[in-house]
């Protein structure tokens, strides 16, 4: 269910791009054709992507992740103050950093459903769109497996796990009769051209 999420790429502000006079000896003559002879190429203007590419971001996110690996398992009776307050958690509980694979695996499949959904709608290819519906028997699948969780395993919810388990054949087959859909939508676009 957890989707890989590449965030340490770099990426330049300012992509490279030469300053080419057409009269100079080094440009080609071949290439010359294609300029207007005082025209210059200038560099783009700088490129923001956003809070995903801010160095003190990216040092933060990595240093969370970094902290709740070495941390190892924890949970709210490890913290004296957190367990006076509480009735104490069962042997069972998950950790926080396990909590935190979950809930963030269940945000990034909310993501990227609604980014193919943005895709589809953007683009033109209906046939996306129905990728993000192919995805909704999975999510429905992670809710119960966070659900079963959150109440501690408990054997009176066992039926959330054979759901999870149906809902994950029916996610699966759904998102592939949608790739199906995705593939037979684009060969019929290349024969059109």
């Amino acid at each position: 269910m957890a989707m890989n999420a590449c965030l340490c790429l770099h990426k330049p502000s300012i992509p490279y791009r030469p300053t080419v006079n057409a009269l100079s000896p080094s440009f080609p003559s071949a290439l010359s054709f294609r300029t207007n002879p005082t025209t210059q190429i200038q560099p783009r203007k700088p490129v923001s992507y956003g809070i995903v590419w801010n160095p003190k971001t990216m040092v933060g996110i990595f240093g969370a992740g970094l902290t709740l690996t070495l941390v190892g398992p924890a949970s709210a009776a490890d913290f004296p103050l957190l367990n006076s307050l509480l009735l104490g958690e069962p042997s069972n509980a998950l950790s926080l950093p396990t909590w935190s694979v979950h809930v963030s695996s269940v945000v990034e499949w909310i993501t990227a459903m609604a980014l193919v959904w943005q895709y589809g709608e953007k683009s033109g290819y209906e046939s996306w769109k129905g990728l993000s519906w192919g995805m909704v028997p999975l999510l429905g699948g992670a809710f119960c497996a966070c659900t079963w969780h959150f109440f501690y395993n408990s054997e009176a919810l066992e039926v959330l796990v054979a759901l999870q388990a149906a809902l994950t054949v029916i996610g699966n087959a759904t998102m592939c009769i949608a790739a199906f859909r995705i593939y037979r939508s684009s060969e019929e676009r290349s024969n059109n051209l």
